[in-house]
């Protein structure tokens, strides 16, 4: 598997094609006057079968970002690709879909923040509203209606009204019916954030269980880091209508000075002086079992303090990182650095100003074994 770098990679399924590909995407709105830029030449490759979490705080682009996957909004510059087909050329330049265009996105399903259901319709109905505008038969809507919210635990909702949902209920609703058209990809947005902690846990649930069952490619897009811990395998780091960095949780988590893995899993703690090395130790696989820092200490005959630490559980393996502070300045302790490195670690160095680093391998390796002779 190919390791991240800071700057966006291509990520391939299976067969050798993205499932989802944006390149040179570029959003410009027109505000009071002035020109706003949502998205700011933004590439993006998502692979088959993934869950892929797009995340960035408030006016990052992300929203315009989803909305032109599908083309809800119309890209200023920039192609959109989805399951080899280039949604950007059908959508020619017509202010209104056409027929090639609506054939495509009944291919993708779209979950809101907001539910977006009719109060006037029935859960049922609300499922097979998609359907009905595709012309699928009265019998056959019903028949995958009821499939569907028997595939999102709402068999026995199918005759209540949105209003007398919970909403948790509500977005299980919205998931059936953005399923209806038995999609391939499954784009998110903000699925979550008008949910409680527990309810947000659910729906999470869900969509990993319907990516697994259906073969799903699942784009979602959050502000909240547990959500990308909780369900996806990649994910990307948006600032300013730009993805700044991209690849799978994995590979973040591996890569020195990764500014999503600083977020996913954060850890501070300063040292008590000058004189001492802090580092910060990714631990991920067999390792975050392994007391690595008790051999550490007995093997060099070194006290070692814990700034602080941070450990969670990320695709069914437990992650974490920690912030230890070892006597004397890094010269003294190339050596015990290496120790850690040898065991599969990922350590960063932390200069005195605080700010994360790594030493490059091939200069650790030299100074190892200039400390060992």
């Amino acid at each position: 598997m190919p390791r991240a770098r800071h700057h966006p990679r291509r990520a391939l399924d299976s067969d050798g094609n993205p499932v989802i590909t944006t390149k040179g995407l570029t959003k410009v709105y027109q505000s009071r006057g002035r020109q706003v830029t949502a998205l700011d030449g933004v590439d993006l490759h998502v692979r088959e079968g993934e869950v892929f979490g797009v995340i960035g705080q408030s006016g990052a682009g992300k929203s315009s970002l989803i909305r032109c996957v599908n083309l809800l909004e119309r890209p200023t510059s920039g192609t959109v690709t989805v399951d080899g087909t280039d949604l950007t050329a059908l959508a020619g330049r017509g202010r209104r879909p056409n027929k090639d265009l609506r054939a495509a996105r009944s291919r993708i399903g779209m979950v809101f923040q907001h539910f977006n259901l009719l109060s006037s319709r029935t859960v049922r109905d609300n499922v097979e509203l998609p359907l009905e505008i595709l012309g699928v038969s009265c019998a056959e809507r019903t028949r995958r209606a009821l499939e569907l919210l028997d595939l999102v635990g709402l068999a026995d909702k199918a005759k209540a009204y949105p209003t007398q949902l919970s909403g948790g209920q509500k977005q299980r609703v919205g998931i059936a019916r953005a399923l209806a058209g038995n999609p391939k990809v499954l784009l998110s947005d903000e699925a979550t954030s008008a949910l409680d902690p527990e309810t947000t846990r659910s729906i999470l649930h869900l969509l990993r269980d319907l990516n697994r069952q259906l073969g799903l490619t699942v784009l979602l897009i959050t502000h909240e880091m547990d959500v990308v811990k909780t369900v996806c395998d990649s994910a990307a780091l948006m600032e300013k209508g730009k993805v700044v960095e991209t690849g799978t949780l994995a590979d973040l988590l591996a890569t020195p000075g990764s500014q999503l893995a600083r977020e996913l899993f954060p850890v501070t703690g300063d040292a008590s002086g000058p004189d001492s090395t802090v580092i910060d130790v990714t631990f991920h696989g067999e390792t975050a079992t392994q007391p690595v820092i008790s051999q550490l200490s007995r093997t060099y005959n070194i006290d070692i303090s814990i700034l602080g630490a941070a450990m969670d559980t990320v695709g069914g393996r437990q992650v974490g990182r920690m912030r230890i502070e070892l006597p004397g300045r890094y010269e003294e302790n190339v050596v015990p650095v290496g120790f850690l490195r040898e065991q599969g670690l990922q350590v960063d160095i932390l200069p005195a100003g605080g700010t994360e680093t790594a030493t490059p391998a091939p200069v650790t390796e030299t100074l190892v074994k200039e400390a060992a002779k």
